[in-house]
């Protein structure tokens, strides 16, 4: 039994949300809750909605499910569009802001 759930246009880098998702890749759900839930990281937040989402997908796609024999599978943050907004310089000149989103894909599967 397995369940995906994924999230688009997050706001923030997906390089941050990686280190995130390196924690609990291979972990099992409720040990990745628990790290979820202690974590500093703004995007762990995020992600931690995004595990219950994938637990409430389970459930529906397979009735009861038991947590504890579940780990998470595969987990990863690749780029999404990146909005551009300009700053005033010096001498007329402007730079170019990068607003980072990305998208998180996690899948939560069973323990073989």
């Amino acid at each position: 039994m397995e369940a995906i759930a994924k999230v688009r246009n997050l706001r923030g880098s997906a390089r941050r949300a990686r280190l995130v998702l390196d924690l609990i890749r291979g972990k099992s759900v409720v040990e990745a809750q628990n790290i979820l839930l202690f974590s500093k990281k703004r995007v762990a937040k995020e992600v931690s909605k995004l595990l219950n989402a994938a637990i409430a997908n389970a459930n529906v796609k397979d009735g009861k499910t038991d947590i504890e024999n579940m780990i998470v599978g595969t987990a990863f943050a690749d780029d999404g569009p990146i909005m551009r907004r300009h700053r005033p310089r010096a001498q007329g000149r402007a730079t170019v802001i990068r607003r980072r989103t990305c998208h998180i894909t996690l899948k939560i599967e069973d323990k073989e």
